[in-house]
């Protein structure tokens, strides 16, 4: 049977070791990391943040909605993927719909979404690209594939009075092409395409 003081001991040890550990990692490594985050990568620690003249407007990282207060889709922007996120774009309920493929209500607004683009765009349903229609895994994703980028040229430029190849162009530039030269597929981000068309 151990002693009051061989007790003590123990409790003592870990009292000290558990001080020692939090402020090792619970102090001292968040402040380094932090530290070097803001040295090395200032724009990437502070989320990436997009500002256009002294207003913060963004961040490439989260996409957004171009819609007005009812939540249709404002004709002279490119729209971004559908999100599920909170309200949408929601980057504190990042999360999909979770609705599997047969869902009824999945297939209803995929459905839903179609005919709005069909009439917004005078495209086919075939001609839409899935990432038109379907929400990404995060609901935050900020780009689009450039065939849904190509499909609203002729909206956007109609919606502000420019040629379709001058908005054309402006996809083509926006364009960023697969990460290493094979990882992934082309995308362009809304944000920044919207951006460098304000400037048009």
């Amino acid at each position: 049977m151990s002693s009051p003081r061989g007790s003590l001991r123990f409790y003592w040890v870990a009292l000290r070791a558990m001080l020692v550990f939090t402020a090792v990692l619970g102090v001292a490594y968040p402040l380094a990391i932090t530290v070097v985050g803001q040295l090395a990568l200032p724009t990437q620690s502070n989320g990436s943040l997009v500002a256009v003249g002294d207003n913060t407007i963004g961040s490439a990282l989260i996409g957004q909605s171009f819609t007005d207060a009812t939540g249709a889709a404002l004709p002279e922007w490119f729209q971004s993927r559908p999100s599920s996120a909170g309200a949408g774009y929601d980057a504190s309920a990042s999360s999909g719909s979770n609705l599997g493929p047969e869902n009824p209500a999945l297939i209803s607004a995929i459905g839903d979404r179609q005919r709005a683009i069909e009439r917004s765009d005078g495209v086919s349903a075939a001609q839409i690209p899935a990432d038109a229609v379907t929400a990404s895994g995060s609901g935050l994703d900020p780009q689009i594939s450039p065939a849904n980028a190509l499909m609203q040229v002729h909206r956007v430029a109609t919606a502000r009075g420019l040629t379709d190849a001058s908005v054309r162009a402006l996809v083509d530039a926006s364009t960023q092409e697969r990460d290493l030269g094979y990882l992934g597929e082309p995308t362009v981000n809304v944000l920044a395409l919207n951006i460098a068309l304000s400037r048009l």
